[in-house]
């Protein structure tokens, strides 16, 4: 496809058979990527700092037939992460359809409050982690056997977009992943590597509900559509950046936010 030529319709929207990384598959947006991907057929690894979790999702998706394994490790830690890559390229004999950069923290403090310990913390986390398994994944999504070629997708936040109190840490993190994205398709591109990211806003998941309700609700007024996001409308995306279908798009930061950032 990167020459120019016609995907057959049905290999357009087809993942049969492609391979995906998905950092942060144990819990919420991270849970529902890999369930979305696995269902259409993609082998998909991912990963979690408790192990506990991970092999309790490990056994329900094989009761479900889903084609996943899983690595216990902390993304924060460089050591971890080129471990994992390592069980990546094993797992899948050295290559790589898709990379979903999901794992992060939600860092709630004011500015004032921020250590320096806070601040290595969440931007390992959040955003060193995207950089190096990109850098790490290169070499593999160069023998991606999708159509098209490889494909990134970061998960990013509104909050990359728009000012909120209290999670500067974590929005700046975030707006560090938009910028990244951007640059990285457009090095990649002469490589058949595309790299989107997806912005979600307000969704539901357990790292939105330790947010206070007097936050919440007066936020979810501002949403046109006058409701929270579900993470499966956020997965939908993510598959859809995924396959041959989005094979024109690369470097681009989509907002799955009801509406909220054009709202006044």
């Amino acid at each position: 496809m990167a020459d120019g030529s016609v995907i057959d319709r049905g290999e357009r929207w087809s993942l049969a058979g492609a391979t995906a990384l998905v950092t942060g598959g144990s819990k919420g947006i991270g849970h529902t990527i890999v369930e979305e991907l696995a269902a259409f057929g993609v082998r998909v690894h991912t990963c979690s700092r408790s192990a506990a979790d991970l092999e309790a999702c490990r056994r329900r998706w094989s009761e479900m037939g889903l084609d996943v394994t899983v690595t216990a490790c902390d993304l924060a830690v460089r050591a971890d992460r080129e471990r994992l890559m390592e069980t990546v390229k094993a797992t899948f004999d050295g290559k790589l359809d898709i990379l979903v950069n999901n794992a992060a923290q939600l860092f709630l403090k004011p500015v004032a409050q921020c250590t320096a310990e806070d601040f290595s913390r969440c931007m390992a986390t959040n955003l060193e982690s995207c950089f190096h398994l990109c850098q790490l994944a290169h070499p593999l999504l160069l023998n991606a056997s999708l159509a098209g070629g490889g494909s990134v997708v970061n998960v990013s936040s509104i909050g990359s977009l728009l000012a909120y109190n209290n999670i500067t840490l974590y929005g700046t993190a975030k707006a560090g992943m938009n910028q990244l994205t951007r640059s990285l398709a457009a090095e990649w591109a002469s490589d058949k590597i595309r790299v989107n990211c997806v912005a979600p806003g307000l969704i539901m998941t357990d790292m939105t509900k330790v947010v206070e309700p007097e936050f919440l609700e007066p936020e979810i007024s501002r949403v046109p559509m006058q409701r929270c996001g579900e993470v499966e409308e956020v997965a939908s995306v993510v598959s859809f950046l995924s396959m041959p279908a989005s094979s024109y798009v690369t470097g681009q930061v989509i907002r799955i936010d009801g509406g909220r950032t054009i709202s006044a």
